[in-house]
């Protein structure tokens, strides 16, 4: 239930944000919720609790995000406010960047390397992803973790491809206890 109605209020944000010219700033101004509220515990859990009042929600994300989010997205948290939904802001925001990304024919995807990957192989990699978007435009992320040893993982889509040292290891251990 709750996913239908952040897909209609991501829906009505986008084409309100369209119509006025705004699209790529709610784009960005969304990218920033989301994730400053994915790297925020304490902040996810004033917006699910319903012990904070309302008004104290909608204060507290106005003093975070203030001047860094256009007045869409302002108002955006004040109808919220209004319509006492403000736990969906998160999923708001997740879904106008799905929705943004499929008007502009515009495809994330992510790549997680041991190691920052330079031009060249970022170059191959985004062949590869955009191969996989079936012709559409990739925004490509490089996400360092260390613990994959060596390869990549590629993620466009639902799709993945694990080309990593740690995934073939896990392989090769599983084919020996075999």
């Amino acid at each position: 239930m709750s996913t239908r109605a952040a897909n209609r209020y991501a829906k009505a944000l986008l084409d309100l944000a369209f119509e006025e010219n705004q699209g790529e700033a709610v784009f960005k101004d969304m990218q920033l919720v989301a994730q400053t509220i994915s790297e925020n515990a304490e902040l996810q859990l004033l917006l699910d609790s319903p012990i904070f009042k309302i008004t104290d929600k909608k204060e507290a994300l106005l003093s975070i995000f203030g001047s860094k989010i256009s007045k869409l997205s302002s108002n955006l948290i004040g109808l919220l406010e209004t319509n006492k939904r403000m736990s969906l802001l998160q999923l708001i925001a997740i879904q106008y960047s799905v929705l943004y990304n499929e008007k502009n024919q515009f495809v994330e995807a992510s790549v997680t390397t041991a190691f920052p990957i330079d031009d060249k192989m970022k170059t191959l990699i985004l062949a590869k992803a955009q191969e996989l978007a079936n012709g559409k435009e990739v925004h490509l992320h490089n996400k360092v973790d260390e613990s994959i040893i060596g390869g990549f993982v590629l993620r466009v889509g639902d799709v993945q491809i694990d080309a990593s040292i740690l995934n073939k290891l896990g392989n090769l251990k599983r084919e020996l206890i075999k």
